[in-house]
């Protein structure tokens, strides 16, 4: 038994370190936010294990994502700095993401919530 646990222990942390349970080859895009409507288009990816990035609707972003798995702490989002028609809506986006503490995969869904009881939905797009 003492043998066994370390070898448990050890595929847990594996596990809960690793935020690629989201498909790392999918874009989710965005479609609520608190269960209203995304009113721009916005996207995320989990590319690499300790990263995220994504677009909202005026500029690409990337942030740090090192919180064990489902825990989800973005650190500071680095973006590129156009201003288009969309930045207001953009505001409201990284705003919400910076919020996030906890994300869930549910099929081709991800699912952001914070302590708070707010919660970004994304969807993954196409059959990737």
């Amino acid at each position: 038994m003492l043998l066994v646990l370390p070898l448990l222990l050890a595929a847990c942390r594996a596990d809960e370190a690793a935020p690629a349970l989201a498909d790392p080859q999918a874009v989710y895009r965005l479609v609520e936010i608190n269960g209203m409507p995304f009113a721009g288009r916005a996207t995320i990816r989990f590319l690499d294990p300790g990263r995220i990035t994504g677009r909202g609707p005026c500029n690409s972003f990337a942030a740090s994502q090192n919180a064990p798995w489902p825990r989800f702490a973005p650190g500071p989002l680095v973006a590129t700095r156009a201003i288009c028609p969309g930045i207001s809506v953009e505001k409201v986006y990284f705003a919400a993401l910076a919020a996030m503490t906890e994300a869930r995969i549910m099929g081709r869904a991800v699912i952001l919530r914070n302590d708070a009881g707010d919660e970004m939905v994304f969807q993954a797009e196409g059959g990737e």
